[in-house]
């Protein structure tokens, strides 16, 4: 899946867009809308605290950098342990990895809840002016499709580009 991402500048127009994406068979579930806060979307496809925050860039960074913390925990406790350790070495690399990943990742969560989602920083000055961001999430090979669609319909509807993958989880 890729995000493709659009500027919008009315409700009614990012309404019409929705409902010519339905049309084209993109589930609504695939489209989020984040606008200024106090924006009336009524019926539009609100982007979520996932899609909002930065919670699943900082789960990730917080898994990858614990466990290379936790595996490198492990090996100085082989190395500096006594002989009995070298032994069990391979299972407490192992189980110090998952300790150093899992708490890297609660801790890397509870950061990332309180931060906006570094990914939409570009479109901050945008969205203040009063501005609807769609995030419009599409398979690979009708990314070019979806995005024609829109701009052959809505003029007005700018173009920013595409994320060559999403998250999993939003």
């Amino acid at each position: 899946m890729r995000r493709i991402y659009f500027l919008v500048p009315q409700v009614q127009m990012a309404k019409r867009i929705v409902d010519e994406l339905l049309l084209a068979r993109v589930e609504e579930r695939h489209m989020h809308i984040l606008a200024k806060r106090g924006t009336p979307l009524e019926s539009l496809p609100e982007a979520s605290f996932l899609q909002k925050s930065d919670f699943i860039p900082a789960i990730e960074r917080g898994l990858s950098l614990g466990g290379a913390v936790g595996t490198l925990a492990g090996l100085i406790a082989v190395a500096l342990g006594p002989t009995s350790l070298v032994v069990a070495g391979g299972a407490l690399v192992l189980i110090n990895a998952l300790a150093g990943a899992g708490v890297g990742a609660w801790l890397g969560g509870m950061v990332g809840m309180n931060v906006g989602n570094t990914r939409l920083k570009r479109f901050e000055d945008a969205i203040g002016r009063g501005e609807l961001l769609m995030m419009i999430d599409v398979p690979r090979e009708r990314v070019d499709e979806i995005t024609e669609l829109v701009r052959k319909h809505h003029p007005d509807a700018q173009p920013e580009g595409t994320e060559a993958t999403i998250p999993a989880f939003p």
